[in-house]
């Protein structure tokens, strides 16, 4: 169903990345249009949240003949080639049949308002449940990861000297720039679900993004768990 998307979900990035911000952009455009307002409110009447209020997505994958051990290791192999992050895969549990990644998305919609700059990311919690025969994938999302520069809006000193352009390429909990700080908008709380939300256009891009990464990795699991990830990690050899 999202065949386009496996041409560009090949290019690994490192840091726990599976695919680029830029290759994932050009996809949701190709898929839902490059108006993002509307792009977001066609899909938030198909979106439900959870109980506790997360975006979450679920597809169970069936896998007819392989065992809960092959599928394991497809999927383990899967994720530690994927993400490289050694601290993205938060549980492995071969026994439970169990996998729990959680990965930073770096930058996945930048605006620029009055007075503010904003660069979103997104960190995914994608679980993976194996049984003999089947998987089911589940991919949670709460709140997108703020980063704001009050020196980069409209508004803002022309001052290059001034200017910091918040882009998430700082580190983590950096608190050496005065400009940057982090914040977290839930996403039940943003445009498209709140309609007179003053950052909507970011809300709108950045809800789009996460949408079109949940497909991203709902093909790669059914690509690794039915072709290998590679096309040729079989028995025949």
């Amino acid at each position: 169903m999202f065949a386009a998307i496996l041409l560009f979900c090949g290019t690994m990035k490192v840091q726990a990345q599976m695919v680029k911000a830029a290759d994932l952009e050009k996809y949701a455009k190709q898929r839902y249009g490059e108006k993002w307002l509307d792009a977001a409110a066609n899909l938030a009447s198909g979106l439900r949240f959870d109980k506790n209020e997360s975006l979450t997505y679920q597809q169970v994958i069936e896998a007819p003949g392989k065992s809960k051990q092959q599928l394991y290791l497809a999927l383990n192999y899967w994720a530690t080639a994927t993400f490289k992050d050694k601290q993205a895969i938060t549980l492995n549990d071969k026994e439970a049949g169990c996998i729990i990644i959680s990965s930073t998305i770096q930058n996945i919609a930048e605006h620029m308002g009055t007075l503010n700059k904003y660069s979103v990311s997104i960190t995914p919690v994608i679980r993976l449940d194996i049984k003999d025969g089947r998987i089911r994938v589940t991919y949670t999302v709460q709140s997108y990861d703020i980063l704001a520069d009050i020196s980069g809006g409209w508004l803002s000193p022309t001052d290059n000297s001034r200017q910091t352009y918040g882009d998430s390429k700082r580190k983590k909990d950096d608190k050496t720039n005065a400009n940057l700080y982090d914040e977290q908008w839930e996403i039940a709380r943003h445009y498209p679900f709140v309609e007179k939300d003053p950052q909507k256009r970011t809300c709108a891009k950045a809800l789009v993004m996460t949408h079109a990464y949940s497909n991203a990795v709902m093909d790669k699991v059914e690509e690794a768990v039915k072709n290998g990830l590679v096309g040729n990690d079989d028995d025949n050899w």
